[in-house]
């Protein structure tokens, strides 16, 4: 009796073969946590500026918003903070502005879902938009409630 002790090619080709089916499921599952660990800091950064914001109008003599987005503000900081964690095109995917009374802020989210923005804006909304940013925070809307004003 000559018993040869070990594993098959056949046996070890079908542990090689779940093995590679299972990290593949965990790779899927890796992946849309990231997404949402990204969309999650989007939404963090973004929801500093309101904030922010109040003290800049505050200390801003006459009252405005205009100066909120000026270089080295810490709102600009927090939305170049959330869009660089996005991906896409200036102006559609991601956008801010201000005027004397209002200001707006949107970037798109990275989950599982592409077609998601998160808006925020000086009315105190903070919410997620099925439509692209330019059309509510650049044509002189300055507002997250996805109606653009005519």
């Amino acid at each position: 009796m000559n018993k040869s002790r070990g594993f098959t090619l056949i046996e070890l080709l079908v542990v090689i073969a779940i093995i590679g089916i299972l990290a593949s499921i965990v790779f899927v599952n890796v992946n849309a946590a990231r997404a949402k660990a990204r969309d999650a800091n989007i939404k963090a950064n973004l929801s500093m500026i309101p904030a922010a914001a109040e003290n800049i109008y505050d200390s801003a003599s006459p009252l405005s918003y205009a100066a909120i987005f000026a270089a080295g503000t810490d709102p600009l900081k927090a939305y170049n903070a959330a869009w660089a964690q996005s991906s896409g095109t200036a102006g559609t995917d991601y956008s801010n502005a201000a005027t004397t009374d209002k200001w707006c802020a949107c970037v798109k989210l990275m989950g599982p879902n592409p077609a998601q923005y998160y808006c925020v804006d000086s009315a105190a909304h903070k919410t997620s938009l099925t439509t692209a940013c330019g059309s509510d925070c650049t044509t002189g809307d300055y507002d997250c409630d996805g109606n653009v004003a005519p």
